[in-house]
Formats: C-alpha cells, structure tokens, sequence
C-alpha cells in the first residue's frame, strides 16, 4: 500500500468539531441527588464532573433549562475529610512533593484556636506555607498563561481568598497554581498573599479528581460543617450552589466516550481493534481533552498507553487520526526529553506524569478508544 493511501485511511475518521470525549444530557425529572445518581449510572455515566468553564459552558448549553439542578459534586463534612488542590483546574495536587509548610502547619489555627476553627486556604510566607481563614483579607498573586511563558500580577488591593481566585480567573487565568510558579522570583521574594491552594470536603461521584469549583457566593465555599452536602448548578450563568440531598430537583449526567482497553497490543493492532470494536484511538488536541484522558489512565496496566498519534518520516509530521497535524500552533503536551523524530514511531502518554512520548510502535501497550 502507498503511505499516502495509508495516511487517507488513518485520518480522516472524524472532524474535531464532531469527536467529543464525554457529553453532558440534562434530565427534565425531579429526584433526590442519589436517585438521579442511580439514574445516571444505568443509563449514561455518572452524575455530571464539570472540570472548568470550558465545561460549564457546555453543560448549561445542553439544554435552556432555568431550574436548580443536581450535578455530581457531593461533600463529607468532617476535618478528616478534607483534601488539598490547586486553583487552576487540572493541576493535580500531589500531597507528598508539592507541599512547602511552615514548621507547625497545616494546623487550623494552632492549639489556642477556638473549637472547630477550619483553616482551608494557604498564604505563603518566605517561600513556605501558612494555612488560613478563607475569609481573612490578603494580597495575592495572578497569573496569565500562555503557550511560552506564564507573566505574574501582584494585586496590592486585599481580599478574601474565595475573591482574590474570582478576581484571577476573570481578568487573567488563575491564582499562581503550581511549584514552578511558585518558584518563581516574582514570587517567591512576596510574604503573606494567597496562592492558589486550597482544601475543601467535596467528592465527585465519579470519583475524578477535578478540583474546580464555581460557587455562587462566599457563603459557599463552605468549611465543612453543613449539612447541605450536595452541589447544584443554579442557573444557566452556571453558578453553584448546594442543598439537603433528599430534595427531588432534575439533574445533569454524563456520557463518557473514551474507553481505557486494558490489553497490550502494538499501536497498528490499537488501531484495528478501536475501529472495529468502537471508533477510533483517542485524539487530543486541546487541553481540555487532555484533563479528562488523565482522569482515565488511572486504572491502566501499563505504564504506557497509545494514543491516536503518529509520525510519518515520508512527510515529516506527526499527525492524529482524527485529521489533526500536530505543529507549534496546535496543542501538543510532549515530554522536554523527547528527542528527534523517527520512523516507525507513535505516541504514548505516560501514567505517571501524564506526558507523551514518541515509543517504536511494535511495543505494546493499553490503549484508548474512543465511542464516537
């Protein structure tokens, strides 16, 4: 076969604007927050995860809806119960190499605090650590990313930390998010601002670890003492609230399209099996894409898993199955040590740092499919 003939059957499978990864259906029914989880488990995925406004836009697009209705977000009051995260969606927080405390810290206030102080938002001081009161008044620190560079903005005017991240995420991208942001002179040289850091006691029912929140007040940033424990989108600015989970309200699911194969097969037996069984290998071309295949890799049995992505030395590129090229002005995630280009070669996004690498594609691995 021609390698042009072989290109036309590799791509062209469908058009991004018609491959998306997971959907989001609203159902028009009024049931408690666990009768529509049950619903939404037999009949699509799971109650909605929405990992950022990108999603939000698109679950409140999915219908005109103008009632409060259930999403998939659950809390477990209790101090114990809490977990740690970035601001910026999609940045996992790794407890155990992430974390930079003051000797003492975390400690809700220390032992002379009043009973059942919470301290669940962090300020950094010399470059380490201090849990706060989200709702004491700091400076802080934005930032603005691109696809070069990340340019920081010192905010002198103080504000709770539940502002100071509405603040970011509407005039630039988020609250400085991450140890090389952190790390930054801009940065590091500051005492006493927020960063974006905090901790709440609210699960997703599906178990991903989104940690984007978007509540419509103060009040919501709760400390885990309430018993109003499951979340509600309020209206189709997408705003959140929660309420008793025994209330009857409709509710959004949602329907995954990416399949984890737990078989280790060369990336052209990928391929095959994708086509003939469901779709296609997974493309990714947006950030987004890339949050929700992380979220999926978790129970892979290789450290490995091939990706609809390959390189063909004829013409000089890499290019998705999907009819995407993969260049300087599309979204690409490689790992820095990825070397020179080479025949015979596809990629794989590593389990543990979520990078992809160029692998000779006769190795064997997982692989992703996609539904449609």
């Amino acid at each position: 076969m021609q390698w042009t003939l072989f290109l036309v059957v590799l791509m062209g499978q469908c058009s991004f604007s018609t491959c998306s990864l997971y959907q989001y259906h609203f159902i028009r029914e009024n049931k408690t927050w666990y009768e529509a989880q049950t619903y939404c488990r037999e009949t699509y995925t799971d109650l909605a995860t929405v990992s950022d406004m990108t999603d939000m836009r698109r679950l409140c697009s999915s219908t005109q809806n103008q009632d409060e209705a259930w999403i998939g977000l659950h809390s477990y009051p209790g101090k114990d119960n809490r977990t740690w995260y970035w601001s910026l969606p999609g940045l996992e927080f790794n407890v155990s190499s992430d974390t930079r405390w003051q000797r003492g810290e975390p400690n809700d206030g220390g032992p002379g605090a009043p009973s059942g102080t919470v301290e669940n938002c962090v300020t950094i001081n010399n470059q380490l650590w201090n849990d706060e009161h989200c709702y004491q008044k700091f400076t802080f620190f934005c930032f603005n990313g691109t696809k070069q560079s990340n340019t920081f903005y010192n905010i002198t005017t103080t504000m709770t930390w539940p502002q100071a991240q509405n603040h970011c995420r509407h005039h630039y991208t988020d609250l400085v998010s991450g140890l090389d942001q952190l790390n930054d002179p801009t940065v590091a040289s500051h005492s006493s601002v927020w960063i974006g850091v905090f901790r709440d006691t609210w699960r997703w029912s599906d178990g991903s670890n989104s940690s984007f929140r978007n509540w419509e007040s103060l009040e919501d940033l709760v400390d885990g003492q309430s018993n109003k424990t499951c979340a509600t989108v309020l209206n189709t600015a997408g705003t959140w609230s929660y309420d008793y989970c025994d209330k009857q309200k409709p509710f959004y699911c949602y329907e995954d399209n990416l399949i984890l194969i737990n078989q280790s097969v060369t990336w052209v037996e990928a391929l095959k099996y994708c086509r003939e069984n469901h779709h296609d290998l997974v493309s990714i071309t947006n950030h987004h894409q890339q949050r929700w295949v992380q979220e999926r890799i978790k129970n892979a049995s290789t450290d490995f898993v091939w990706l609809g992505l390959r390189y063909t030395c004829t013409l000089g590129f890499w290019f998705w199955v999907s009819d995407e090229v993969v260049d300087y002005q599309n979204y690409q995630n490689w790992a820095s040590n990825v070397t020179s280009d080479d025949c015979d070669m596809s990629a794989a996004i590593n389990t543990g740092n979520n990078k992809w690498f160029k692998r000779p594609d006769n190795e064997t691995f997982n692989f992703f499919c996609t539904k449609i």
